[in-house]
């Protein structure tokens, strides 16, 4: 453990971040596989699946937990995938 007072916080504040970022993450790979089962399925709201884990792609990407190219990447499989 820090001693010195900015150290203490930055640990804290790492820690924060880490959860919210680590939240961020599940939710984004949970709304994936969701597209690809419904994808896999036929079912009928697999666009809206599909959509919505665009959704989550592109809020990662935003908030800087995906490199652009890597949500470019993962949103045109999942387009790829849904128009097969």
């Amino acid at each position: 453990m820090p001693n010195i007072d900015s150290a203490k916080k930055r640990v804290k504040v790492a820690e924060k971040k880490t959860a919210a970022n680590k939240a961020v993450r599940t939710e984004l790979k949970t709304s994936i596989k969701k597209a690809q089962a419904a994808i896999a399925a036929q079912s009928e709201d697999k666009e809206i699946a599909v959509r919505a884990a665009v959704k989550k792609v592109d809020q990662a990407a935003a908030k800087g937990l995906l490199h652009k190219n890597t949500a470019a990447r993962k949103k045109s499989a999942l387009a790829k995938k849904a128009n097969a």
